[in-house]
């Protein structure tokens, strides 16, 4: 039987997504791993999927920038590039929402140089005791010491109003209870002009109910996406202008073709003749903080 989870008590949301990954930073590969985010996770129902680089490549990643990665940072749980989309520049402060293993982190790392900063904020010690010990490798390979993560909630950032020039976030909005607290604080550490690219799973209508009720749904970023729309109105109520989204239907077709345990569940309760990417897509979104 499936395990359902109560929508409407935010912090038993965020705790069980906070366990779920755990396990999967704990894991010693991402076919040790519980549910989670991606396709390169294991299901809690089923065998190994796709790799991790497979599933980075089907997203916009090439061989070459994984190639520069330390080991085990790359865990799969990507649905866009957002380093690519935010155009980094050489000296600017970069915030990683959800940083994981720290693998946007160390993509961003390079394009700012010695004289920029990337911060990985993410809530699961798991994941950031694994961001630290990745640092290691990254100062080896790049020669620069300008990485760091920090323990912390997306909704409540351990950073200073006004610090960054961009925000960045991959596959990570969604799970939030609070998403209209995220963008706000998006917005406050922002300093003005500054901008955000964020890759997030968003719905193109909603889904039945028990699949947003799915503890395993929830954890693979599907149960707590929101409508486009939301998400347009949430940055704009923020206070961000210049919004700008873009529907990118290539997850969910790779989801379907690598046959994901996870997504095949969740399959199994949609309504008969329709598929995930009739409900669900990647979304690209950036956006500027006036001024």
């Amino acid at each position: 039987m499936p395990e359902s989870l109560n929508r409407n008590d935010p912090e038993t949301v965020r705790d069980r997504v906070r366990q779920g990954y755990a396990e999967i930073a704990r894991a010693a590969t991402p076919a040790d791993a519980g549910c989670g985010c991606g396709p390169s996770s294991r299901s809690c129902c089923g065998p190994v999927a796709p790799t991790a680089d497979a599933v980075a490549k089907s997203v916009g990643y090439n061989q070459a920038e994984l190639a520069t990665l330390p080991a085990g940072a790359n865990m799969g749980l990507s649905c866009g590039n957002p380093t690519a989309l935010a155009a980094l520049k050489p000296g600017e402060v970069v915030v990683d929402l959800g940083a994981g293993g720290g693998f946007d982190c160390f993509l961003a790392g390079p394009r700012v140089g010695p004289t920029g900063r990337v911060i990985g904020v993410d809530m699961t010690p798991d994941m950031v005791t694994k961001a630290r010990r990745n640092t290691a490798s990254y100062r080896q390979r790049s020669g620069l010491d300008n990485v760091e993560f920090r323990l912390g909630e997306i909704e409540h950032l351990p950073v200073a109003d006004n610090s960054a020039d961009v925000v960045i976030s991959n596959c990570v909005i969604n799970l939030s209870p609070d998403k209209p607290q995220v963008w706000r604080e998006i917005a406050r550490v922002l300093r003005p002009g500054g901008r955000v690219a964020v890759s997030d799973l968003a719905l193109l209508r909603p889904l039945p109910a028990e699949i947003r009720e799915l503890v395993a749904a929830w954890i693979g970023c599907v149960a707590g996406a929101v409508l486009v729309p939301e998400t347009e109105a949430y940055a704009r109520d923020a206070g961000l202008v210049d919004i700008r989204l873009e529907r990118k239907p290539e997850y969910a077709a790779a989801l379907t073709s690598f046959e994901d345990p996870l997504y095949q569940k969740i399959a199994a309760a949609l309504p008969a003749g329709t598929r995930a990417s009739d409900f669900v897509t990647s979304l690209n979104v950036t956006a500027r903080k006036a001024g």
